[in-house]
């Protein structure tokens, strides 16, 4: 049943999306960026990947816990379920205020404030580490004694919300300011002006940065993103580039109390040094040099599209047929889907490396072809195998780059 709304809520959400870049686009505003959004969809569609094995362990875990060490036996009634609520916000605002104070949860949670726009689409830069960490803030909540069907049910009504405020087309709303988190407290949380950082922790209600001190009013336009913009759109690079700099600077660090204060201390304890040196060695030349504005070619945009289209498909059955699917065919969808999701972050930045990815992607199709007709249509399957690495070897290497971005020099892309 979970997984079903998880899989109907997809459709939900791409439409609200599409109504809001056409409501942004009748108000003549421009708060939309095609590599932007790509990469945003790329992290949100990896995460929703990773409920289809990791929700149930977060339901055995809240289950576990509250038939062990339940403090006391709560049943489900109207007081219940306000008390599981405003519980419920009151963990999610210090887990998300320790995410922006502790460089450990930092390392989670950073993604989430990456993009330098916002409008719905950020609302879906959530990873399954930031999932795992809040699932440990949460795991107190059956140890009150609230039972883990009471716990995911409101997590998943309580997880709604958010994504409703992450947008520039609805201004202030008048008495609301004053008890939810709105839209503009949250413009406010994403924004790097110096006055915002670190303010409007809040999930669904304020009261919290009121109460403790953390609450500040939109005022002045904010400016989006991390303070030391991370000018990548790589898939691999954008979940990864802090904890790498973070161990660094760990291991740059003498003395074990010292080691402990960097995991634990805030964000501005590592080095800004450090993320330059990590991207010259994880992050090698592009094929353009200026990846902060990727091509506007039709036939690389419909490429990207395509590929997110098909992903999105792939994922909707998935999570609708997940009790109908033999594992195998799971794991390989899946593995498609990443494999997928890092192509498009190597194509936003245009890395000469992502021909690997689009053979990688081949394998996995001809494996999953394999395991959906049977060992009988093992030749069919090797003569389509076959076709396609004859195409790969004499057409997609020869004229990828050239069909994708219109290079001519073929140096350029035979490296």
């Amino acid at each position: 049943m979970t997984m079903t709304l998880l899989a109907l809520a997809i459709p939900f959400f791409l439409l609200v999306m599409g109504l809001e870049y056409a409501l942004a686009r009748w108000m003549q505003k421009d708060y939309f960026r095609f590599n932007d959004s790509v990469a945003n969809l790329s992290i949100g569609i990896a995460e929703r990947l990773m409920d289809l094995f990791t929700i149930g362990a977060f339901y055995v875990l809240y289950d576990y816990l509250h038939q062990r060490y339940a403090l006391f036996s709560i049943t489900p009634s109207v007081w219940t379920w306000v008390s599981l609520f405003v519980a419920t916000d009151f963990i999610w605002y210090w887990y998300h205020r320790l995410a922006h104070e502790v460089n450990l949860f930092w390392a989670a949670h950073v993604v989430h404030h990456q993009s330098e726009q916002f409008n719905y689409t950020v609302s879906a830069r959530i990873t399954i580490f930031q999932a795992v960490v809040r699932t440990g803030f949460w795991a107190v909540l059956p140890l009150i004694g609230f039972p883990a069907s009471m716990i995911t049910t409101l997590l998943l009504l309580h997880g709604l919300y958010p994504f409703f405020i992450h947008t520039r087309t609805i201004g202030k709303l008048g008495l609301l300011e004053y008890v939810l988190v709105t839209p503009s407290h949250h413009r406010v949380h994403h924004a790097s002006n110096p006055q915002y950082l670190d303010k409007n922790y809040g999930d669904v209600l304020i009261i919290w940065d009121k109460l403790f001190g953390t609450f500040t009013p939109e005022t002045e336009p904010p400016v989006y993103g991390l303070t030391k913009p991370l000018g990548s759109y790589s898939f691999l690079w954008q979940h990864f580039h802090f904890l790498l700099e973070l161990l660094v600077s760990v291991r740059q660090t003498r003395g074990f109390r010292a080691k402990v204060q960097v995991l634990f201390g805030r964000p501005d304890r590592v080095s800004e040094q450090i993320r330059p040196v990590l991207a010259a060695r994880f992050l090698p030349d592009s094929i353009h040099a200026n990846v902060r504005h990727p091509t506007k070619r039709p036939r690389f945009r419909g490429y990207v599209v395509g590929q997110m289209i098909g992903v999105l498909a792939m994922l909707f059955g998935l999570l609708l047929l997940e009790d109908q699917l033999p594992i195998l065919w799971q794991a390989l969808t899946a593995g498609f889907i990443l494999l997928t999701l890092v192509n498009c972050g190597a194509l936003l930045e245009q890395r000469r490396w992502v021909l690997n990815l689009e053979l990688a992607r081949l394998v996995v199709l001809w494996g999953l072809l394999l395991a959906i007709t049977g060992i009988k249509m093992l030749i069919v399957v090797a003569y389509i195998g076959g076709l396609s690495w004859w195409v790969y070897k004499t057409v997609i290497r020869r004229y990828y780059f050239q069909f994708l971005y219109g290079l001519m020099n073929k140096s350029v892309y035979q490296n």
